[in-house]
């Protein structure tokens, strides 16, 4: 198996399930869509089908603190990424911009950037998406 196929596969798969639960959502479901829809036309809407419902498994399995779930969905976009390349290795370079377009920004939006002080007894939390904070009182 070529090595630089699977790290292009694993990169796409985890870069690909992280972007599910952001904004840029839309705009990385339609790019990866299309690139499906040059490569493979028949599966094209299988693929779109496939991205929301995964992505509704993970927005729905966040609540609950899932946390192997957004793993093995990783895993599996990993897996489809992987035999799309084995299959149309000239696909590659157009899955490498895709993601350059998405590290630059350019799906994503604007960067967020957080600063916070505290002093004395003061907390501050902070979150770039959801935040759950449960306090308990008298625990030793």
């Amino acid at each position: 198996m070529d090595p630089e196929i699977t790290a292009l596969a694993s990169t796409a798969g985890t870069t690909l399930v992280t972007l599910m639960a952001t904004d840029a959502w839309e705009r990385t479901r339609d790019a990866v869509t299309s690139l499906w829809r040059r490569v493979h036309p028949g599966r094209a809407d299988m693929v779109s089908g496939e991205l929301e419902a995964t992505r509704e498994e993970l927005l729905a399995s966040e609540p609950d603190g899932d946390p192997d779930a957004r793993q093995e969905l990783q895993a599996e976009w990993q897996g489809r990424i992987r035999r799309l390349l084995v299959a149309r290795p000239d696909a590659a370079e157009e899955l490498r911009a895709l993601l350059r377009d998405i590290d630059t920004g350019d799906a994503a939006g604007p960067a967020v950037t957080q600063h916070a002080t505290a002093s004395g007894n003061a907390r501050v939390y902070q979150a770039g998406r959801d935040q759950r904070i449960e306090e308990r009182g008298g625990e030793a």
